[in-house]
């Protein structure tokens, strides 16, 4: 343990000393600590890359994960969720471990990082060459621009059981207008107000779910017969793979923070506290529901119109709208490196460079408007790879050589203090993962979207909604 502290004193320093000097330039030009704008907006801390993963980590999944039990049965529902929950709070353990050796390695050559925002192929990249750049961010941006568009896609979807007055296309144009004014928040510094509102907003919706369901009480004749087909519950799993891998922006939380030293269990809390959103909320609709949620991947669906309902739709869409905030924030930050824009002080200039990220996201929302099995297909190419695969593997050869492991910025944790152990776990991680997620996975969703590609229809007027006398579209 004196090795790891030495080892964290030596760094800390270097690693503050652009915080600390963006710290103090805030405070030149505005003398008051509980200034608004410090209080709402410029946020680094701890605290704020907590709320910021939490937050980050369960939008419209908590509203799937009901059918995901469904297709699994309850108790295999629950043992996944919190198997995957830590392993996806080791991975961005591991993915914190390697961005403080990058930096601490950059920072030795005098690099300054004032006006950069360093990403997770960045890191890659200057640890293991081009190659690993060019698939962190191959992975990374499909990964995040599908979840993007998932999250347009879904808010025009919950939209509809408030008001099916306008058909769920218009919707996606409507929201896509609204999700285009996240080009002026400038970096995840500036997501203190939203990911707390975030947060907020998913704790009333899962908790909403969970009584609701309970007051409601078991439907007549309820059966809850899953698993019955390995396809159905693969992919259920890939589902539960996909709610805890919100780690493609986890560089850019870390990198948000004064302190990024400090990442090490954060996403570890803030999954624990995921754990009482998405457990007790699934578990309940599921025993309510049953196999009826076979067919409602959407748990509103099958709630009782109320005005608690309303108010979690909305609360939903409001954190929908924050959520591709955070699923496009790095993208943006890519395309300003890709045109030479990134280090530009000015917020207009650069939310106008943005909008071409924008534009492509809200067609594909319109052409491709059927998220739920886009959303396994998803978890199982891209998440198994993005999110477990390649920092597991990464972090191994980083640290393959004695040396590496002797000038490691970062000791093995308290709980696994050899590096062998490490090594056991990668292994385990890497080989299960491919194995089982990308594997399994990738055949059950795959499977389950061919089945249903019968029923896509590109620029859908209004994917699956209930015939009703108002609509011919079905």
């Amino acid at each position: 343990m004196s090795g790891q502290k030495q080892a964290e004193e030596a760094i800390v320093p270097s690693l503050n000393e652009a915080s600390e000097h963006e710290e103090k330039e805030e405070e030149k030009g505005d003398h008051s600590i509980f200034s608004v704008k410090s209080l709402l907006w410029h946020g680094g801390s701890v605290y704020d890359a907590w709320f910021s993963c939490a937050s980050n980590q369960v939008a419209q999944v908590l509203l799937t994960l009901p059918y995901s039990f469904s297709q699994m049965g309850m108790l295999s529902g629950i043992i996944l969720q919190i198997f995957y929950g830590f392993l996806g709070s080791w991975t961005a353990y591991l993915i914190s471990v390697l961005y403080i050796e990058y930096r601490s390695r950059k920072e030795k050559e005098n690099v300054s990082f004032k006006n950069h925002v360093i990403q997770w192929f960045e890191v890659l990249d200057g640890l293991l060459g081009p190659y690993w750049k060019a698939v962190g961010l191959a992975f990374n941006c499909t990964f995040l621009l599908f979840g993007s568009v998932i999250q347009l896609i879904a808010c025009a979807s919950n939209i509809y059981y408030i008001n099916d007055k306008l058909d769920k296309r218009t919707w996606t144009y409507i929201f896509g207008a609204c999700c285009a004014t996240t080009v002026f928040i400038p970096s995840f510094h500036n997501y203190r107000m939203w990911s707390f509102l975030g947060l907020g907003m998913t704790t009333y919706t899962a908790w909403y779910l969970t009584i609701a369901a309970l007051v409601h009480g078991q439907v007549e004749g309820v059966t809850h017969q899953g698993p019955t087909k390995l396809v159905l519950y693969f992919t259920g799993a890939t589902n539960i793979l996909y709610t805890f891998g919100g780690h493609a922006v986890t560089v850019e939380i870390m990198h948000a923070m004064w302190k990024p030293q400090k990442f090490k269990c954060i996403y570890l809390l803030a999954t624990l506290y995921v754990f009482t959103l998405t457990i007790p909320s699934a578990a309940a609709v599921y025993w309510a529901f049953g196999d009826q949620l076979l067919n409602h991947s959407n748990a509103f669906s099958l709630l009782p119109h109320s005005g608690w309902r309303d108010a979690a739709v909305v609360l939903m869409l409001i954190h929908q709208f924050i959520t591709f905030g955070f699923a496009c924030t790095p993208l943006y930050f890519v395309w300003e490196k890709v045109v030479g824009m990134h280090d530009t002080k000015s917020i207009c200039l650069r939310a106008v460079c943005r909008l071409p990220v924008v534009i492509p996201i809200w067609f594909l929302a319109i052409i491709f408007p059927f998220f739920g099995p886009i959303n396994s297909a998803v978890g199982s190419l891209l998440v198994s790879f993005t999110v477990y695969i390649i920092p597991a593997l990464a972090h191994m050869l980083t640290y393959k050589s004695a040396s590496a492991r002797q000038n490691a910025a970062e000791k093995p944790p308290f709980f696994l203090p050899s590096w062998t152990a490490v090594y056991a776990v990668n292994t385990f991680i890497v080989a299960w993962v491919f194995v089982v997620g990308f594997g399994l996975g990738g055949w059950a969703s795959m499977t389950n979207f061919i089945k249903q590609v019968d029923t896509f229809g590109l620029f859908a007027k209004c994917y699956q909604c209930p015939p009703s006398p108002s609509s011919k579209h079905h």
